[in-house]
This record gives C-alpha cells, structure tokens and sequence, in this order.
C-alpha cells in the first residue's frame, strides 16, 4: 500500500512546482544569495525559466533580490514558519509590539527564534537604537548549541529530541563554546531551572545576551526571545537587561495565552 501511494504522489506531481522548490532549496543553502547564473549553473534549468520563477516568487515576497542582483529567501517565508509544528498563531505578529517596546527601553537590539529542523532560525528581530547596539536579521540561522536563545530552546526539548541535537557534531565558535554534551546538558538543565539563559561569547568572543522563554497556552515553549549586547557591558546594566528580557518573554506568552 505504501509503495502504491508513492507512485501515486510521484505520478502527480506538478513539474513547474517541482522547480520552484529546487530554487527555493538553492536558495536555502546559500546564505549570502543566488544570481540567476548561479541557479542556472546549479539546477541546469533555462534561464527565461529561472527568470519567471523568481519573478513570481518574488511577487509574493517569498524572495527577495538586492541592487547586486542577488535572490535570497524572502520575508513571507518567516510568516509561513511561524504556523509550523502545529502552532495555529502567527508567531511573528506577536512578537512585533513586544520587542519594539524592549528595544525601546533598552536601546538595544532583540529577537525572537525558533527551532526548526535545520536548527534556530531568527523569526523576528528589531534594531537596537542605542550606539554599538548589537542587530540580528529576521532569517539568520544560529548554531543550536551555541549562544542564549539557542540553548533556551534546546533545553525545552523533550529528552528523546534533546538527545539527538547533542549527538551531532558540536562546532567551537570561541573558548566558551560548550562542545561536550555531557556539559551541555548540565547547563541546559541549569537554564531550565532558572527560566531564563546567558550567553557569555559562547557564538561571538564579545557578544553576550540573554534570552526568556515564550510559551504557548498549553505551557509547550514556542520560542525564544532575546537580546544581545557587547563585551564589557556594566553588570548593573545586564541586570537591567536580563529583567527586561525575562519580562518581556512573560508578556508575549500571556498575549499568546489570551489570544489562543
């Protein structure tokens, strides 16, 4: 029975969807963009072809093209995400007030992420308006086990899942990189407890942040928000910050349970 719903699902299949997606996978891989030469070279498509498909997913924000003439994945995209694995709100929507109020207080930059099967993924994300106020995009990929969102989200995970993350290979960013997973799960066990995660350069030598967990209605965490910030930093200041964020993750999570 399964090989004859395969055949099926292989018999009817959309040809011009099907190469929409092989652009879309391109573009995937290649964080820094894709010209239409280099989809061209890669997919052995024609041109005029590539062209058009660009074109009508750009139409509907689902790439995006810089004045280089570089295509990269597109706004909609982290739209669509945020109703993945059964979450019937969009994710993003709610997280725009709330970080637009923390940077404000703050002046520093904050973001929201989730994890996906690829890793964390930036969901949201507001400018810091403060001087050498740290920034991430909406889109950008962080490693899982590295930074305070990241190992905010891994520590949620039920244990069966938590364990396959920590038996991938676990690249060192700086010296502060947790790579043995048998000290990883001692901090994620740690973050847990506490409700809340730091990160100490573990992603950037002089990047450190915080980061509070944002639940859902059925207590399930949803997200991570969080806020980075430079090296140095007074720590009554990272005081200020680790309160505002933690408060923050609250708000969302009691806009998401009112709302759901």
């Amino acid at each position: 029975m399964d090989k004859l719903i395969a055949d099926a699902a292989l018999k009817h299949r959309i040809p011009a969807i099907e190469r929409m997606m092989e652009v879309l996978g391109q573009l995937e891989r290649r964080d820094q963009g894709a010209s239409i030469g280099d989809l061209v070279t890669q997919l052995a498509l024609p041109r005029t072809s590539i062209y058009r498909i660009l074109n009508s997913l750009q139409l509907h924000d689902m790439v995006s093209r810089d004045e280089a003439g570089l295509y990269r994945l597109g706004r909609r995209l982290l739209s669509l995400a945020a109703h993945v694995a059964g979450r019937p709100f969009d994710l993003a929507g709610f997280a725009a007030p709330v970080l637009d109020q923390l940077s404000a207080t703050l002046g520093e930059g904050s973001k929201l992420s989730v994890l996906d099967g690829d890793g964390v993924l930036v969901l949201a994300a507001v400018q810091g308006r403060r001087p050498y106020a740290l920034s991430a995009s909406p889109g950008q990929r962080l490693p899982v086990h590295a930074g305070a969102a990241s190992k905010l989200l891994l520590a949620h995970l039920p244990e069966h899942e938590q364990a396959a993350w920590l038996a991938r290979p676990l690249v060192t960013f700086t010296p502060r990189t947790i790579t043995d997973p048998k000290r990883l799960r001692t901090e994620l066990a740690r973050i847990r407890r506490l409700g809340w995660a730091q990160d100490k350069g573990e992603n950037g030598p002089s990047i450190l942040a915080f980061a509070a967990p944002v639940f859902d209605g059925t207590g399930t965490l949803v997200a991570a928000l969080s806020v980075p910030f430079l090296q140095g930093t007074e720590p009554s200041r990272m005081e200020e910050i680790r309160l505002a964020v933690i408060a923050a993750g609250k708000t969302m999570t009691a806009a998401i349970t009112a709302r759901t």
